[in-house]
């Protein structure tokens, strides 16, 4: 069983996964896809007059302000345009997938968070009305079901919360959560750099390797959206995944040269 997330981010194209998806599972391998869209609901919310809104925690985690015009936005990025996107490339080239977001089957579920804090100047404030949350539950019997009748599921959030309410989770956790319930042997993780780097300016500081039990280096050297990246391989390893690689979405045969070890291996 293999899970392979795809950023949203700018410079990435879907079509670099598709293909070595279709590749991987015409030759038997178990796969479920996850992916992301952020760089286009960027685009979208700015359009439509509701441009995003990030905050950041007094961790240094960096996440998109969900309000109730946000998550619409989000969702008809996520759950329409990317998901149906990648799922009609897979069925042209002979992959039956199937595409689903969180919501659909409570296949992602968790809690909707009271407050999120934000640090402003050298402030720490508490907004409410948002929609975000985390993911405790995973209906892998969903996805096994699909599986064992040989589809592909295509994955995104949102996520649903306990309430019914949709909130918006991190895809790289998401990810993470999908491959432990399954009991994947490899979740790779590609992102529009080559992996984690000791110097953001510089590709050749790449971090060939993650000890999971042995992490505060990587998690110093982790900065903006590579620390969540971090957070899941991390809580992917310690739940079970033999090995989670953070791979560059941006070159050709990119899940195989990231299950090749081309990136940043956690295990």
């Amino acid at each position: 069983m293999i899970v392979v997330k795809v950023g949203g981010g700018a410079g990435i194209d879907p079509t670099n996964v598709v293909d070595d998806v279709a590749a991987l599972h015409a030759r038997g391998e178990r796969m479920v896809l996850v992916h992301g869209g952020s760089d286009e609901t960027n685009r979208l919310a700015a359009a439509l007059g509701h441009p995003p809104r990030f905050v950041t925690s007094p961790s240094g985690r960096v996440s998109r302000y969900t309000d109730r015009r946000t998550l619409e936005i989000f969702e008809m990025v996520y759950c329409g345009r990317v998901n149906k996107g990648i799922v009609e490339r897979l069925q042209a080239a002979g992959v039956d997938a199937v595409g689903l977001s969180g919501i659909d089957g409570r296949i992602l579920e968790g809690r909707r968070k009271a407050t999120v804090r934000s640090v402003e100047g050298d402030k720490v404030k508490l907004l409410r009305d948002d929609h975000t949350g985390t993911v405790d539950r995973v209906n892998d019997r969903l996805l096994r079901m699909l599986i064992a009748a040989g589809h592909l599921p295509v994955l995104s959030p949102p996520a649903i919360s306990e309430e019914g309410v949709a909130v918006n989770v991190d895809g790289d956790r998401a990810a993470a959560a999908v491959a432990i319930a399954l009991g994947a042997e490899a979740l790779v993780l590609l992102s529009n750099v080559p992996g984690l780097l000791r110097d953001l300016n510089d590709e050749a500081s790449l971090v060939a390797h993650v000890d999971a039990s042995d992490s505060a280096d990587a998690e110093r050297w982790a900065r903006g959206r590579m620390r969540a990246k971090l957070d899941g391989a991390l809580a992917a390893v310690r739940g079970g995944v033999a090995r989670v690689v953070l791979g560059d979405a941006r070159s050709d045969g990119a899940v195989r040269a990231a299950l090749a070890g081309r990136g940043t291996v956690v295990s």
